[in-house]
C-alpha cells in the first residue's frame, strides 16, 4: 500500500522566546568555538563519534550518507497486537497516514476497518530522513494514524527509580475515598476542556506590547528593544535616623 505521511502536530503552537541584547535590541547569535582555539569556520566542522571521553573518530559526510536508508512510500505491517498492549512511554511522534493515490484507497479503507473491528494495532518499520523507525498504525477518525516508537534500548529503566517506594498495602478507607473521587470525576475524553493558560496569557501580553509599539509612531508607547517598566511598588525610604556611636 503506497502512503504519504503528514505530521499530526503543529510547530509554533506555543510561545517561544529569543535571547536579545538589551542595549541594541538585536538577537544574540551563537558562535561555534573550540577551547583554546576560539571561533571556527563552518567548513572546519566534522561529525565525530566519541569512543571514550575526549577521544573521537571523525566521519566524512560521504561515510554517513552511505549508511542512510532510502525513504520509501510503502509501509509493511509485519505484526498485530492489542491496542492496549504497547506501553505509552514507547510512543514518540504521531503522523497522519493517507493513501498516496486513488489506487491505494481501497486497500487503505480495508486495513482501517479491519484494525477497527479487531481492536488491533499494526506494527512495522519505516524509513524517515535516512533512519529506520518502529511504527504503529491504528484507526483515527476517518483515516489512519502512524506513531513512531522508541526502540527498547532508548527507554530508561524504571526499577531503579521506583525501588524506594514502599510496597506496604494501602489503607482500605483511603483507597475507597480515592476510588469514589475517580468515579465522580470520570467523563468522556475531551481534550478541548484543557487550555494552556500560560500560552494564552503570553499571547495577551504580546498583543498588548504590539499595540504599545504601534503607538510609538504617534510619539508614545515603548520603543522596540526596551524593557517593560517594572510593576513592583517603589520601596519606601526609611525615616529612622542612624544612631551616633558613643
Amino acid at each position: 500500500m503506497a502512503v504519504e505521511l503528514y505530521s499530526a502536530t503543529k510547530p509554533g503552537a506555543r510561545i517561544s522566546f529569543r535571547q536579545i541584547h538589551e542595549p541594541s535590541g538585536k538577537r544574540i547569535r551563537y558562535e561555534k568555538v573550540v577551547p583554546g582555539v576560539g571561533a571556527v569556520e563552518k567548513d572546519e566542522i566534522m561529525k565525530g563519534y566519541e569512543l571514550e571521553k575526549d577521544n573521537f573518530v571523525l566521519l566524512e559526510p560521504e561515510e554517513i550518507d552511505a549508511v542512510k536508508l532510502e525513504s520509501k512510500k510503502t509501509f509493511e505491517m509485519i505484526q498485530f497486537v492489542d491496542a492496549c498492549e504497547i506501553p505509552p512511554l514507547y510512543f514518540d511522534k504521531p503522523y497522519y497516514l493517507v493513501p498516496a493515490d486513488d489506487l491505494a484507497q481501497d486497500a487503505y479503507r480495508v486495513i482501517r476497518e479491519a484494525l477497527r473491528a479487531s481492536s488491533k494495532v499494526g506494527l512495522g518499520q519505516i524509513t524517515l530522513r535516512g533512519k529506520e523507525y518502529i511504527a504503529a498504525v491504528k484507526p483515527c477518525n476517518d483515516g489512519l494514524l502512524l506513531e513512531t516508537l522508541h526502540y527498547e534500548d532508548e527507554i530508561r529503566k524504571a526499577d531503579p527509580l521506583f525501588s524506594g517506594i514502599s510496597d506496604e498495602e494501602v489503607q482500605e478507607d483511603l483507597l475507597d475515598v480515592a476510588t469514589t473521587l475517580i468515579e465522580k470525576k470520570t467523563a468522556k475524553f475531551d481534550i478541548s476542556r484543557f487550555k494552556d493558560n500560560y500560552t494564552v496569557a503570553m499571547r495577551d501580553l504580546m498583543a498588548a506590547l504590539k499595540k504599545s509599539l504601534e503607538r510609538t509612531s504617534d510619539g508614545g508607547g515603548r520603543k522596540p528593544g526596551k524593557k517593560a517598566p517594572s510593576k513592583r511598588p517603589a520601596k519606601k525610604k526609611s525615616t529612622s535616623k542612624k544612631r551616633k556611636r558613643a
